[in-house]
């Protein structure tokens, strides 16, 4: 018993060490950015933020439409394609952001083919809004798509058969059976590629400098005014960021309720 004691209040003690080294950086963004500092009226600041929820709009878009279909035909197929594909999916995953970008210019750069042929048309790919959206899909595609094959994986496949049995096609099966069941964990995934796209940085400043988004203005704000003016900037892009995912977490415990 006093073993069990023992070992409960270890277990306690490094659980609130835990919570407290991971809290320190909000704590002292919160303690440090001046009252006010965050509601710059600057407008590269401005422009910036434009960027940036334009940029992952329009790449939470591409990111679902195309990462939806992937993830549950990897959830439900057993052939030896499908294992490679799971493998191939967390390349991007675990490659630095950095190199992704660098990759990024061998593929779409201007002396590439893709951009001797985008160029012909309508200028450069490189440093456009279209480049922002390419770098942020390349870094946050993984985390909607491996979230959202754990959630298909999760509704048993007895449900979608007996749906069939009754009469439904595959398409109102998926849309009436599997997707809802489904939900909790795929919005989880748009949760966590949100998050990733807005906050995309490593690949974004190597292929897309400009427009600017805003980890790229926070970068340029550091290196040219200091820390104290990259920190408005932070404080600003957590803020975009949390609501997003506190709204799916209070939505899976009403759901779970």
């Amino acid at each position: 018993m006093r073993r069990f004691a023992i070992g409960s209040w270890v277990a306690t003690s490094l659980s609130l060490c835990t919570l407290v080294i991971v809290s320190l950086p909000m704590i002292t963004l919160l303690a440090h950015v001046p009252q006010n500092g965050w509601l710059t009226t600057d407008s590269g600041v401005f422009s910036a933020l434009i960027t940036s929820l334009q940029s992952t709009a329009v790449t939470m878009v591409f990111i679902i439409v195309l990462g939806l279909p992937l993830a549950y035909q990897m959830a439900r197929k057993r052939s030896l394609w499908f294992r490679i594909v799971n493998k191939i999916i967390y390349v991007p995953l675990v490659m630095p952001p950095l190199v992704i970008g660098l990759l990024l210019m061998y593929i779409f750069g201007p002396y590439t083919w893709i951009g001797q042929a985008v160029s012909g048309l309508s200028g450069s790919l490189v440093n456009t809004l279209v480049a922002v959206i390419i770098a942020q899909f390349y870094e946050a595609v993984p985390y909607f798509v491996l979230a959202a094959e754990a959630a298909f994986s999760d509704v048993l496949i007895n449900y979608e058969k007996t749906a069939y049995a009754l009469g439904k096609s595959p398409w109102q099966t998926f849309f009436h059976i599997t997707l809802p069941l489904a939900l909790p964990g795929l919005l989880n995934g748009v949760a966590m590629a949100f998050t990733r796209s807005i906050g995309a940085f490593g690949a974004v400043i190597v292929i897309a400098y400009y427009p600017h988004t805003l980890p790229v203005a926070m970068w340029i704000a550091l290196q040219e005014q200091g820390l104290p003016a990259a920190l408005p900037l932070a404080l600003i892009l957590i803020l975009l960021s949390l609501p997003l995912t506190l709204l799916i977490l209070l939505g899976r415990r009403r759901t779970h309720a």
